[in-house]
C-alpha cells in the first residue's frame, strides 16, 4: 500500500494513512479515460436545439404566383424553404445524446484517474476541514497552504459550510464520495481527499 502524509488546514504534517493499491495504484490507460469523459460529457449536453419545419411554420398556402410565364423560378407557398422565414430543412430537433457504459469499465477508470493523481503527486489527504461559518477567504487560505490552489476537495458527508465557501472560487469545487467521477477527478490538477472519504471510496469501488 502506498503510503500518504495526512496534513491539517495549516499544511502541516499530523499522521500517515495507507492508501489501498486495488483503488490508487491502478495502471493508466488514456484511451479508456478519453471514453468515460465522452460519456460523461455526452450526458451533459442539453439537446434542445428545435427548428421549425415547413409544416411548423405558420402562412397562408397560396401559390404566391402563377407557374409560368413571369420569368421567375417556380414557387409554392410562402413557407418555402427558399424563402426568408420559410421552414427549415434537415435542421435539429430535440435529441438524446447520453449513453451507458458497463459498469466495471466506468468504475476502473475512476480507479484509474485516482491513481494517476497519485502518480502525479497531486493527491492531498486533509483530516478535516471544519468551518464554523461559510468564509470564502478561509478556503483560499487552505488552498494556499497545501499549495494546491486548482484543487477538487472531496468529503464524506454533506458540509454546507465548506461546499458554501467554496462555491465562488474559480478552480475550487467541492464534491462528495458519492458524487466522485472521472471527469471531475482530470479537470482539476490537484485533489484534495478528507481522511474520512478514503473509506467512503474504498467501499464504493471495491465491488
Amino acid at each position: 500500500m502506498a503510503v500518504v502524509d495526512v496534513q491539517n488546514i495549516k499544511g502541516e504534517k499530523v499522521s500517515e494513512v495507507d492508501l489501498p493499491d486495488s483503488i490508487f495504484d491502478v495502471p493508466v490507460k488514456s484511451d479508456l479515460l478519453h471514453e468515460v469523459v465522452k460519456m460523461q460529457l455526452a450526458g451533459r449536453r442539453s439537446g434542445t436545439a428545435c427548428v421549425k419545419n415547413r409544416s411548423d411554420v405558420v402562412g397562408s398556402g397560396r401559390k404566391l404566383f402563377r407557374q409560368k410565364g413571369t420569368g421567375r423560378a417556380r414557387r409554392g407557398n410562402i413557407k418555402s424553404p427558399l424563402l426568408k422565414g420559410g421552414g427549415v430543412t434537415f435542421g435539429p430537433h430535440p435529441k438524446d445524446y447520453s449513453y451507458t457504459m458497463p459498469k466495471k469499465k466506468k468504475r476502473l477508470a475512476l480507479k484509474m484517474a485516482l491513481s494517476s493523481k497519485l502518480e502525479e503527486k497531486a493527491l492531498f489527504v486533509v483530516d478535516k476541514i471544519e468551518l464554523e461559518e461559510p468564509k470564502t477567504r478561509k478556503i483560499v487560505e487552505i488552498a494556499n497552504a497545501l499549495k494546491a490552489d486548482n484543487a477538487l476537495i472531496l468529503t464524506h458527508e454533506k458540509n454546507s459550510n465548506l461546499e458554501l465557501s467554496a462555491r465562488n472560487i474559480p478552480g475550487i469545487k467541492v464534491i462528495r464520495s458519492e458524487g466522485l467521477n472521472v471527469y471531475d477527478v482530470l479537470k482539476y490538477r490537484n485533489l484534495v481527499i478528507i481522511e474520512a472519504s478514503i473509506k467512503a471510496i474504498e467501499g464504493r469501488l471495491s465491488v
